[in-house]
């Protein structure tokens, strides 16, 4: 069986328009997004279950941008808004399940969750994801990492949809992958909906403790009370972002209402109602003195869209 060809009509594949969930115009994305900032979507779908997210985007005009949000962990809407069409997959996508020797995931279940799950079924190599803030989804989508652990490394194949709603398993073979970094081979657009993870059979108590350790390390380390998006470059190789950015004088350094955070300078934090252009001038900033003082270009991890506000013109007397 070609792992690629698109799934026949019939079950998770309803027919177009037949859509159950709800349709929101102009919705805020400071809502849904982990920095509390940015713009408004000119449409937001809150699907009800996997069915209705299929069908709402087979309905959909292919030339209308389109985006699937989970968490909205790594990702900062600019304040002048998003044409187009945001799909929220973790109300939805949430279902997670032993399948044999793997484990199926959704794209909307957090990936903390799975890391739960992988140890309380004895399944080690999951552990990792604990540390990661945001979905199975976001973390197929970036190839989400930490504490030595890489998604990819544990996929044994994955689920996407593609711009007629028809679903499609992949294997790790139609993918680039590397270091934050995921893109289909073939040409054409998809998202991820579901994956199943091949995981060892091991010791679930010695997973939980590994679990536990991760994440003091995560609260010692991270500001997580303060909106933030987690890491905002990638380490370049040998070295740390946070490192370089910190060498640069920049720790606690602060736009508007945004900052780089003083517990860790690989972190901006929206502190006082921040704008994402605040935060946007950050980032930049901390690309470009790393880049003036090193010669090191930092790549961003997150993900920034949308528009800048339209400049009001000075009014004529």
């Amino acid at each position: 069986m070609d792992m690629s060809e698109p799934t026949k009509a019939g079950a998770r594949n309803p027919a177009a328009g037949a859509w159950r969930g709800e349709l929101r115009c102009d919705e805020p994305m400071a809502r849904h997004v982990s920095w509390r900032a940015g713009g408004s979507v000119a449409r937001a779908y809150f699907p009800v279950d996997f069915d209705d997210l299929c069908a709402f985007i087979a309905a959909g005009p292919a030339s209308e941008p389109l985006i699937l949000v989970g968490l909205g962990s790594n990702l900062l809407v600019r304040d002048g808004g998003l044409r187009g069409t945001v799909i929220f997959t973790h109300g939805a996508l949430k279902q997670i399940r032993l399948e044999g020797r793997a484990i199926y995931a959704e794209a909307g279940v957090p990936s903390p969750k799975l890391a739960r799950f992988a140890a309380n079924q004895a399944r080690a190599g999951a552990e990792f994801m604990a540390g990661i803030p945001g979905t199975i989804g976001g973390a197929l989508a970036m190839n989400a990492g930490c504490y030595g652990g890489e998604t990819w490394n544990i996929v044994e194949s994955v689920t996407t949809v593609d711009r007629k709603g028809q679903l499609r398993q992949r294997t790790r073979a139609n993918y680039e992958i590397g270091y934050r970094h995921v893109v289909l081979q073939d040409d054409g657009e998809e998202w991820f909906l579901a994956a199943r993870f091949k995981l060892a059979k091991a010791d679930g108590g010695k997973s939980r403790s590994i679990i536990r350790q991760l994440l003091e390390q995560r609260i010692a380390a991270q500001p997580l009370g303060q909106p933030n998006a987690g890491s905002v470059f990638r380490n370049p190789p040998g070295d740390h972002a946070a490192r370089l950015i910190e060498a640069c004088g920049l720790k606690g350094h602060a736009i508007g209402g945004a900052m780089i955070s003083d517990k860790h300078a690989n972190f901006i934090v929206n502190r006082r109602n921040a704008s994402a252009a605040d935060i946007e001038a950050l980032i930049d900033l901390a690309a470009l003195r790393v880049r003036e003082k090193y010669g090191i270009e930092l790549e961003r991890e997150v993900r920034i869209i949308g528009d800048a506000p339209v400049a009001k013109e000075a009014a004529h007397g």
